[in-house]
């Protein structure tokens, strides 16, 4: 017997449990049942969702830090983030591992988590009074970037 979606993608598996809950408690609707159907089958969906969330959050780390990396003349930093940047890019791949379905959105979540960072990373460098290296308008990172193994060159050591 082969794995069962819960155990290939948690995301997918919460979507269709959450659906056939629902048909159930229509099935139900005028019989007796403990079981409050659409209620259950809402914390079903929130698993995906939280999957989601996580995606999101780890994806917005990365992005954060990277920009850091590159617009911060900060240099006591620099290894926090890097290893920050490390840490997250695992915790992206064990979410994927557990719902593959979501590397689908993640191209969407790039290009949200980029502009939401970028106005974070600016407030932290004003916050700090510290002036950017780049315009933090030029930074863009692609999917590759963002949860491949790169790491920006730290061109203040020349």
């Amino acid at each position: 017997m082969g794995k069962s979606l819960y155990h290939e993608d948690i995301v997918l598996w919460s979507v269709e449990q959450a659906h056939a809950l629902r048909e159930a408690g229509v099935a139900q609707l005028n019989l007796p049942s403990p079981i409050d159907w659409e209620n259950v089958a809402e914390e079903i969906e929130s698993l995906g969702r939280s999957e989601r969330s996580a995606l999101r959050t780890h994806i917005g780390v990365i992005i954060e830090h990277l920009m850091k990396l590159e617009a911060s003349p900060a240099r006591d930093s620099r290894r926090g983030w890097i290893d920050t940047v490390l840490r997250e890019r695992r915790k992206i791949e064990d979410v994927l591992d557990d719902s593959p379905s979501l590397r689908r959105e993640v191209p969407d979540i790039l290009v949200a988590a980029i502009s939401r960072q970028r106005r974070l990373v600016l407030r932290l460098l004003a916050l700090y009074e510290e002036q950017p290296l780049t315009a933090l308008d030029d930074l863009n990172y692609t999917e590759e970037q963002v949860l491949g193994d790169w790491l920006l060159p730290d061109r203040r050591r020349s």
